[in-house]
């Protein structure tokens, strides 16, 4: 039962860490819709190889293969390591898992206290259901030799648990819980011991980094690893004493807490950014009896500031993610691994183009997708209520039955798409990159935070600058949309135009004709969209909070909830673009610009009239929903490949 050769830490907190990244690696695999039994023998019959009389197990190498995460940096516990849960997996003791031994451990990872269950069957060698005095020495003695850190396991604390020698008794499962919690805390004295060999209650950094790597190495980045000795500038002395020594071990073994409470004071604060006693007023208003010292908040600051220690001193959310997280790298590292796996120039070029054919391929199913809708709403809205004979449409399902029957079927709510899946990949291409652009221009790169004016103001040049686009495609997609309405309404004998005659007929300045109402529209549409879009993924769906990835439903979701009152509310520049951009027929108001022809409808028509077609753009949202959340989905997947997760959590928005 010995340990790695590279391997220092002891086997407790080795083994709960491999435990807990087993059992969240197996968890990433599951499919709601298969059974778990399905699923554990598809994992099975995918590694087991060796056979035995017809029936196939798993060695001990195939099953490190079916358990470990794929990637060895997870929690710093290495592949080698995984052999200790093969020790309990393989019951019978003959150096094959079975299937259904296999089954067995997989139950034994769902319960809630895996890690102690392993644990309690990894030190009972003898498999008895107890575990002595003697079983307890063997197993850690053979961890903890390498470290060069001795263990008295005759100490007063061991006494407390099996008795004195002589007297000894056996741990049931429970007691084993309780001395296992406690180990680290007797192991840090007794290594604090160890090295004051003066009894002066201060030892050497070298001897602090020496025990930190041996207790809790695994759970600390490398950069906090190697600034260990630095703590010995929060005082005179030069030297670290036990205090120091136990208050850092504290937050180590309250990480979770601390990272909790950091995120919690970090909302609250209006700049992004705390100071120590924010930190303590936000745990002492969150934790009912326990409570960080001083001496522990400093110490956090120490780290989090790169030893510019300072009680006022603000830091950002990023600031502390060197010591919140154990796979942190620093940015300049961070930035050459992505140079590295991203390839160069090359792959930079071919994933922007993947970027935009991608934009461009969801941009279009969505245009095709809600087509029929668009058609219905610009017939709705270029029909005036106050002209001369029966108004042709009397609602949107009027509209529908009308044009199915008198225009062709289903081809007439599909005349004017091409045009529109023709420009649809530059116009998503420029919103997009006009907005994220100017987002990250405005984002504060140590908080990342964003406020809310400049979040307008991007979304407001995303759809201003997309005008350039959006205005020929409107107005020769509304033409189309509306020829068969005039061909039926001048008696059927004119052929429809397409789309080449149309552009001919307008000229360039013609088909930029109504361009002020698609500003009118266009620009508040995306104010609105864009903001509500990101507060939704961040204040609704929590993305980017412990390093959260939201899921394509919630970016489908948070996508469709913010398209609809944005096309709803611009609905009334809408209108007026739609009229603006239509030949107007004999009898029909003429409009000479947005204010005039907002006057003249509600003159006309009243309030009512700016609407129409509203509850179609609503709907029409859909077509926004899977520009963005394809678009967004598509971008996280490629950010992750390139290695973009091993930033700091705050940056991966």
């Amino acid at each position: 039962m010995s340990a790695s050769s590279d391997s220092q830490e002891p086997l407790t907190s080795r083994l709960t860490a491999t435990i807990k990244s087993t059992a969240d690696s197996l968890a990433s695999t599951v499919k709601p819709a298969e059974s778990e039994l399905a699923r554990w023998r598809r994992t099975f019959d995918r590694f087991a190889t060796e056979e035995v009389e017809g029936k196939k197990y798993l060695t001990p190498s195939q099953f490190v293969d079916a358990i470990a995460p794929t990637d060895e940096g997870f929690s710093k516990i290495k592949r080698e390591q995984y052999t200790n849960l093969f020790r309990v997996a393989d019951s019978s003791r003959r150096g094959l898992v079975s299937f259904e031994d296999f089954v067995v451990f997989e139950t034994l990872l769902k319960r809630p206290d895996a890690d102690y269950q392993l644990a309690f069957q990894v030190f009972d060698v003898d498999a008895s259901g107890s575990i002595d005095y003697d079983e307890f020495k063997a197993v850690l003695s053979a961890n903890t030799a390498a470290s060069g850190i001795p263990f008295d396991f005759d100490c007063d604390w061991m006494k407390l648990y099996v008795g004195k020698r002589g007297d000894r008794h056996v741990l049931g499962y429970h007691e084993f819980t309780q001395l296992i919690k406690g180990y680290q805390g007797e192991r840090l004295r007794q290594a604090f011991h160890h090295f004051d060999s003066d009894g002066d209650g201060y030892i050497n950094p070298e001897e602090f980094q020496r025990i930190l790597v041996e207790i809790a190495g695994h759970k600390l980045s490398d950069s906090v690893l190697e600034r260990l000795p630095t703590l010995c500038t929060m005082n005179p002395g030069r030297k670290i004493s036990y205090s120091e020594v136990i208050a850092f071990h504290n937050i180590i073994r309250e990480m979770d807490a601390v990272e909790r409470i950091i995120e919690h004071a970090v909302r609250r604060s209006k700049d992004g950014r705390i100071d120590v006693s924010d930190f303590l007023n936000e745990a002492a208003g969150s934790m009912r009896y326990g409570m960080f010292t001083p001496m522990e908040a400093n110490i956090i600051w120490h780290f989090a500031s790169r030893g510019n220690v300072g009680a006022s001193q603000r830091l950002a959310l990023a600031d502390f993610q060197s010591l919140l997280d154990a796979k942190w790298q620093p940015p300049e590292a961070a930035a050459l691994t992505e140079t590295t796996v991203s390839g160069g120039f090359l792959q930079e070029m071919a994933i922007s183009t993947y970027n935009f054919v991608q934009g461009g391929i969801a941009g279009g199913i969505g245009a095709y997708v809600v087509y029929p809708i668009d058609l219905v709403k610009t017939r709705l809205q270029n029909q005036r209520s106050t002209v001369v004979g029966e108004v042709l449409y009397r609602n949107a399902a009027d509209c529908v039955r009308k044009v199915y029957a008198n225009e062709g079927g289903v081809r007439a709510f599909y005349r004017g798409v091409m045009p529109q899946l023709v420009g649809v990949a530059p116009e998503k291409a420029i919103k997009l990159t006009i907005n994220d652009l100017v987002r990250k221009r405005g984002t504060d790169p140590e908080t990342g935070r964003i406020s809310l004016p400049v979040e307008i103001l991007a979304g407001g040049l995303a759809g201003g600058c997309q005008v350039a686009v959006t205005n020929p495609l409107e107005i020769t997609k509304i033409r189309l949309q509306m020829a068969g309405e005039i061909t039926r309404a001048e008696g059927g004998g004119a052929v429809p135009r397409g789309a080449v005659h149309i552009i001919r007929q307008l000229g360039l300045i013609g088909l930029y004709k109504g361009a002020t109402a698609c500003f009118a529209r266009d620009i508040p549409f995306s104010m609105i969209y864009f903001t509500s879009y990101a507060h939704l993924k961040k204040d609704v769906f929590h993305e980017g909070r412990r390093g959260k990835v939201l899921s394509f439903g919630e970016l489908l979701t948070a996508a469709g909830i913010a398209g609809m009152p944005a096309a709803y509310l611009t609905t009334p520049a809408d209108v007026v673009k739609t009229r603006l951009q239509t030949q107007a027929r004999a009898g029909q108001t003429v409009y000479k610009g947005v204010s005039d022809g907002i006057r003249k409808i509600l003159q006309e028509e009243g309030v009512k009239a700016l609407y129409k077609g509203g509850l179609a753009r609503a709907r029409n949202a859909l077509r926004i929903l899977l520009d963005c959340s394809s678009r967004f989905g598509m971008v996280d997947s490629v950010a992750a490949a390139k290695g973009v997760s091993s930033l700091p959590k705050s940056l991966r928005t």
